[in-house]
C-alpha cells in the first residue's frame, strides 16, 4: 500500500481550515451561543466519536487551559499544531508523505481514548 501524498497545491485548503479552526477557538468562549453542532454518533447511540471533545480540546488550548484540553482529547495539541505549522507555512516540503497507517493509528487511539473516559464515567 503506497502512503498518501499531499502536494504543495493541496496545502491551501488546509491552510485555510487551519486558520478558521485557530480562529473560532480565539472567539467561542465570547460567544452568547453554542457554534457545535453535537456529535451525531453520540446523539445516535450515546456512545462517542474519535473526534469527541475535539473542539473543547482546541479551545483550550488557545486560551491556555492545557489540562482541560489533556483531558477533553490529546489529539487536541496535534490539531492546533498541525495549524499552526499550516498556517505560518514552516518550511512545507513540496511533498509530504504520510503513510496511510498513521492516521488509521491515531483515529483508533483518539477513540480508545474516549471510549475510556465514557467507560469511566469522565465527561466527554
Amino acid at each position: 500500500m503506497e502512503p498518501m501524498v499531499l502536494e504543495r497545491r493541496d496545502l491551501s485548503g488546509l491552510r485555510v481550515a487551519g486558520a478558521a479552526m485557530l480562529g473560532i477557538a480565539v472567539a467561542r468562549p465570547f460567544l452568547p451561543f453554542d457554534l457545535g453542532i453535537g456529535c451525531p454518533l453520540r446523539a445516535a447511540t450515546g456512545i462517542p466519536c474519535p473526534m469527541c471533545g475535539m473542539t473543547r480540546s482546541v479551545t483550550s488550548i488557545i486560551h491556555g487551559n492545557l489540562g482541560h484540553a489533556l483531558a477533553m482529547q490529546p489529539a487536541g495539541f496535534l490539531a492546533v499544531a498541525l495549524a499552526v505549522i499550516l498556517v505560518l507555512n514552516w518550511r512545507i516540503p513540496s511533498r509530504i508523505r504520510i503513510p496511510i497507517w498513521v492516521p488509521v493509528v491515531l483515529i483508533g487511539l483518539m477513540w480508545t481514548y474516549n471510549l475510556w473516559k465514557y467507560a469511566s464515567g469522565r465527561p466527554v
